[in-house]
């Protein structure tokens, strides 16, 4: 197995399972595959969290990212989003074998994440133009995920604490429950949307801010700021002004999208329980970050 970083291993054995291990064992002969296929040479690994990542050269000199999955149906269509954008607000793909789970992207420079900009405003704004360029009509027939299939997960959370909401408070629980089949309703209508737009997926680039890392999701746009609420983390909910900060983001989005400023907080609020739920361990711990979001959320005044 090759030297990677414990938490880049513990990421893909928790999420995988054995599938995950095996690929990891697979790795290295994967990425001799990649490199003789277009020509690689390759570099250091980047930020590494569920996907290989690794800086590379093309033979004419270019540089380029390589990004190797485990196979799965999010990384299909991370790829399918990527595709469909065609570079328009996004990173352009260059080469893709979705048969083998992997892809060339081109490498953007500067490269620097939106976070960062010390002016938070200027970081909204920005972020409202990369994400209308991305938002297209929902394209038919292709491998994406949808938004109500991620809220459906949310059935489990009172079937496994029967009938309660166990460490997740009960208000937020009631609130959410009340308020998802009203936002599905009355939103936007559905379109393809990054699905997880935030300040660490926004990078500085030739071409301008583009986004990286998108989902590839199929829902209500508005779903796209609640992401962009919740971020910069890990600190975000504990700064002094937290909220007076939100309420000028929720102002910000609502001048420049054109969406009401509650439903921009409601589908945060949304959001940030989906989230704890992901993040809740076996034993019940974890998702503390996802629910001071949502004390900060429900603190701001619209």
């Amino acid at each position: 197995m090759m030297n990677l970083p414990s938490n880049f291993i513990h990421n893909i054995c928790n999420a995988f399972g054995p599938e995950g291990e095996q690929w990891l064992v697979d790795l290295p002969s994967l990425l001799v595959e990649a490199a003789e296929k277009w020509d690689l040479t390759l570099g250091e690994p980047l930020l590494l969290s569920y996907n290989y990542v690794c800086a590379a050269k093309r033979a004419d000199g270019t540089d380029v990212v390589l990004k190797i999955g485990v196979p799965n149906r999010e990384f299909i269509s991370e790829l399918t989003a990527l595709l469909h954008f065609g570079g328009d607000g996004a990173v352009r793909v260059l080469e893709s074998d979705d048969e083998k789970y992997m892809f060339v992207l081109e490498r953007l420079k500067p490269g620097e994440m939106l976070v960062s900009l010390g002016d938070d405003t200027k970081r909204t704004e920005i972020a409202c133009e990369v994400m209308t360029r991305l938002w297209r009509l929902p394209p038919q027939g292709l491998p994406l995920i949808q938004l109500s299939e991620w809220f459906g997960e949310l059935s489990k959370l009172r079937s496994r604490y029967e009938g309660g909401t166990g460490p997740f408070p009960k208000t937020l629980v009631e609130q959410v429950e009340a308020l998802l089949p009203e936002l599905f309703t009355h939103s936007s209508p559905p379109c393809l949307i990054h699905g997880d737009f935030h300040h660490f997926n926004i990078l500085s680039s030739e071409r301008g801010w583009l986004a990286i890392d998108p989902k590839g999701v199929i829902g209500p746009p508005e779903y796209e700021c609640g992401p962009l609420l919740t971020n910069p983390i890990p600190d975000l909910p504990y700064l002094p002004g937290a909220v007076r900060q939100t309420e000028r983001r929720i102002a910000i989005l609502s001048e420049r999208l054109g969406f009401p400023r509650e439903r921009i907080r409601d589908w945060g609020l949304c959001h940030v329980l989906l989230s704890a739920w992901w993040d809740l361990t076996d034993d019940d711990t974890g998702g503390e970050y996802a629910l001071a979001c949502a004390e900060m959320l429900a603190s701001a005044k619209m």
